[in-house]
């Protein structure tokens, strides 16, 4: 027998979790009780719950793990409604443990009530409110099948706080079953064979990937990058996908969208073959659909059905765990290898080259002011034999850095896509380094959206966290200013970053090495010196406030 609580850490436990994000409460104190009680998970304190579900995030993502999140009822059950809302659109898979006030008080306006799970519907995978404390030990095991399996995403469990105060017997995992939530799809021999019969045929083929391809595994971008390599076809990655194929490979042809290259875009739009995996034809992607590729068949691999025609009516769907479906592919394909037409391709690829010769990521270095392109292209230089770790804000920095800062592996690349939430980098480094303690983790933030969780600072220092915050401080909410210039008129409301902290200064107050730098000149030397500091440092990068 054990109260509530104590079954929710052993649940914990079961599933291998080692780590917890939150922050305490009134209706969450019997969980506060059994962690200081036990040695098996670490709780890592954070400074407001937005924080807690961001660092989460960038834990799942770095370790291909489930994040797991601890707040208390009412306003630290709400506060996490954007981080829920972020993992939900990136497909992230988390478990959120909410406090709630006891079942009898339910519905009647108790001290720090919130309807949780009504408010987190439309943002969580699925949620529970745990009314019976026979359903808490099966409730939390479902929590993380639910979260990893198919299309991974967050799961929240509400817990009233007598349900966390009541005697039940714990019944331990193995004696519990795991149900059948998700049907495993079986390969479609035939639409295998169409697919590889598309590739043979193809004359201007591209395959562009996305998060999906992330989400299913290091095997999945290793068994993708060999497919194509066999090809010899181009390849586009999503803003979710950088790094599932290498972006150093001569085949890579950069990002794709809105701020995609502009030879992944007319790659897209001339093609006859798109082979899209993992990835959802999302609008940053299509522009204007009735006239997105409009010679092209369309092949879409993805796990969740519901995406499938959802945006882009496709030629060919194979709904599964990529991996499995890409690796059937690669395996057909070899036993047809003699029917690829090589010279198609090589044709192809003038054209492509042609294109690139634009240099559409071209600009021009000055020693004053410092080209934000700039600093991002030297801190990959200096930083890529390092199996660095990088997760950013959302704005002009963002963009900069999946342009300039070359992804060769899965799973180092976290940013807010879908959602595009600012104030996501630096709680999310917490949780990468946190995942990677040995590993540089670097946060390319803009000043702006650095200051929506300017107070992780506080999170860094306590658990001295080596993480290096970059900051690409233009002064403007660089991505607003970057609109109102080119719709509306130039009139820049509201989108000036005045009255800024001394960002060295900031830093030092936390206990954090703060640096500062201005010309193009001293960049190398300062980027060097932050990484070669075994500590936490804040370098804020003074950039042309005029760049777009």
């Amino acid at each position: 027998m054990m109260n509530g609580a104590k079954i929710v850490l052993k649940s914990l436990a079961d599933q291998g979790v080692d780590i917890v994000f939150g922050y305490p409460g009134g209706a969450t104190l019997p969980i506060y009780d059994e962690l200081f009680k036990q040695k098996k998970i670490k709780h890592i304190l954070v400074r407001h719950e937005q924080g807690a579900v961001h660092a989460a995030e960038g834990y799942a993502r770095s370790s291909n793990k489930v994040g797991v999140v601890c707040v208390t009822s009412g306003p630290g059950a709400t506060n996490c409604v954007t981080g829920l809302a972020d993992a939900y659109m990136d497909s992230i898979p988390l478990v959120c443990l909410t406090g709630q006030v006891p079942t009898k008080l339910i519905g009647n306006d108790a001290f720090q009530e919130a309807d949780t799970t009504g408010i987190t519907r439309p943002v969580t995978k699925h949620n529970y409110l745990v009314k019976n404390i026979k359903d808490l030990e099966k409730i939390m095991k479902e929590a993380f099948i639910i979260a990893k399996s198919g299309r991974p995403g967050p799961v929240l469990v509400d817990l009233p706080k007598d349900i966390l105060n009541e005697q039940y017997k714990y019944i331990g995992k193995n004696n519990i079953s795991n149900g059948n939530f998700f049907k495993k799809n079986n390969i479609d021999l035939n639409s295998i064979k169409k697919v590889v019969s598309l590739i043979c045929k193809a004359k201007k083929p591209i395959f562009y990937c996305g998060g999906g391809v992330i989400n299913s595994g290091f095997a999945a971008s290793k068994i993708l990058t060999k497919l194509i390599k066999e090809t010899k076809f181009p390849c586009t990655n999503t803003l979710m996908g950088l790094g599932c194929y290498p972006a150093i490979d001569k085949q890579f042809i950069g990002m794709l969208g809105m701020h995609g290259t502009y030879e992944a875009n007319l790659a897209m739009h001339d093609s006859d073959l798109i082979i899209a995996v993992g990835s959802r034809f999302d609008d940053r992607v299509t522009g204007n659909l009735s006239k997105f590729s409009p010679y092209a068949k369309k092949v879409h691999i993805d796990i969740d059905p519901s995406s499938i025609n959802k945006n882009v009516k496709v030629d060919v769907a194979l709904i599964g765990d990529v991996k499995t479906i890409v690796n059937s592919i690669y395996l057909e394909l070899k036993k047809n290898k003699n029917f690829l037409k090589y010279e198609n391709i090589n044709k192809w690829w003038l054209q492509i080259d042609l294109w690139k010769k634009k240099n559409c990521l071209g600009y021009k270095k000055v020693n004053y002011p410092i080209k934000p392109q700039y600093a991002i292209e030297r801190l990959y230089e200096l930083t890529k034999n390092k199996d660095c770790f990088i997760t950013t804000g959302v704005g002009q920095h963002q963009m900069w850095a999946a342009q300039y800062y070359k992804f060769n592996k899965p799973n180092r690349w976290m940013t807010s896509g879908g959602l595009g939430t600012m104030g996501y980098g630096l709680p999310a480094a917490i949780g990468a380094q946190i995942a990677n303690p040995k590993k540089l983790v670097i946060d390319i933030d803009g000043e702006a959206s650095f200051l929506m969780t300017m107070q992780e600072l506080s999170t860094i220092c306590q658990y001295k966290l080596p993480v290096k915050i970059f900051i690409v401080n233009n002064r403007w909410m660089g991505m607003v200013r970057q609109w109102q210039e080119l719709i509306h008129g130039g009139r820049y409301s509201e989108s000036y970053t005045e009255s800024l902290p001394d960002f060295v200064k900031l830093a030092e107050s936390f206990g954090i090495v703060g640096l500062k730098v201005e010309k193009s000149s001293d960049v190398d030397s300062v980027i060097k010196e932050m990484i070669k500091i075994n500590k936490p440092v804040l370098l804020d990068m003074v950039v042309d406030q005029k760049e777009n």
